[in-house]
């Protein structure tokens, strides 16, 4: 499988970014300030426009039924509550955007953020990352894969050229965004140009539309793939990877940046304090090697994901 660096060919695309894509942080919205140059919004030092919810609304990533997450939740959002002393409540989205713009509209206090919606997420709702999971050695991350099924006609990347391929949403990162760029910068392919693509929406929808023989090939997270396979809704056999991408980070964690700072710290107490034994957290997500949160940084951890961005020629300006 080609697992060339993708901050290679990222660095390549747009020129060596010799800037290492610091001025993300000018990419804020006009509504926050990042004087501390971290590339997140700084929390209002006027104690007037700080926010205190009596309920704390979560929401996680739209990558799969909500209404199955919702139970999968439900025990860490009893301990956020005995944490913070507050009620705490599972908010379903349908979509990444929808998701951004609940927050952004004060709908939404706290959240995990997918890989490729997070910097909009920082950059126009003031999300604060500060949590991903990990295994229990601290490593993080999942690839992005594209598959196929037998039989389909494609049996490397470059057999895609004048099929249909499917992605999930135009701000996912290994649904649309760095897929793109890997296809432009590796195969010379263009969406729309060398190949048909589609939208499904969602991981899952991507991953069954291939099981089912809707799609001919798709863009995927491969996190999500092993978890479908553990509970049995797509088998082995259904499914063959043509292409395996380095690792990138996985869903962020984190809070609107206006909570006031002491709620702020109960939520990261909540986090780092909850137990995995037994949970039913731990049943859904060790499917994919993940077991605990660790602490992570927006700056750091998603330099990456920013680089592929700019390779993409995204913009973080809000509409």
């Amino acid at each position: 499988m080609n697992r060339r660096s993708i901050m290679g060919f990222a660095a390549a695309a747009v020129g060596i970014l010799t800037l290492g894509w610091p001025g993300a942080s000018h990419a804020l919205d006009s509504r926050f300030q990042d004087n501390n140059g971290d590339l997140v919004a700084d929390t209002p030092t006027d104690p007037s426009q700080q926010v205190d919810p009596s309920t704390i609304i979560f929401a996680y990533t739209p990558v799969e039924d909500p209404a199955v997450y919702a139970k999968v939740w439900d025990g860490f959002l009893r301990h956020m509550e005995s944490v913070t002393g507050k009620k705490v409540q599972f908010f379903p989205v349908q979509s990444n955007a929808a998701q951004i713009e609940a927050m952004r509209a004060g709908r939404l206090h706290v959240a995990g953020f997918n890989t490729g919606s997070n910097p909009l997420a920082v950059n126009c709702a003031g999300f604060v990352s500060f949590a991903m999971m990990a295994n229990k050695a601290g490593e993080f991350g999942y690839n992005m894969e594209i598959i196929t099924y037998p039989g389909s006609g494609i049996e490397k990347v470059e057999d895609i050229k004048g099929k249909k391929m499917a992605f999930t949403s135009q701000t996912s990162n290994s649904g649309f965004k760095a897929p793109s760029a890997i296809l432009k910068a590796d195969y010379g392919m263009e969406p729309g140009k060398d190949f048909e693509p589609v939208f499904s929406g969602k991981h899952d929808n991507s991953i069954l539309g291939v099981a089912n023989k809707d799609y001919p090939a798709a863009a995927i997270a491969n996190s999500v793939w092993h978890r479908m396979l553990a509970r049995g809704v797509v088998q082995e056999g259904q499914i063959i990877s043509i292409y395996k991408s380095q690792t990138f980070p996985t869903t962020g964690f984190g809070y609107v940046y206006n909570l006031k700072p002491e709620l702020q710290e109960k939520i990261k107490e909540a986090f780092f304090t909850f137990n995995w034994e037994g949970s039913a957290l731990k049943e859904e997500f060790a499917r994919s090697g993940e077991e605990q949160f660790i602490p992570i940084t927006y700056q750091e951890y998603w330099d990456v994901i920013r680089k592929i961005d700019a390779a993409n020629g995204v913009s973080y300006a809000c509409k």
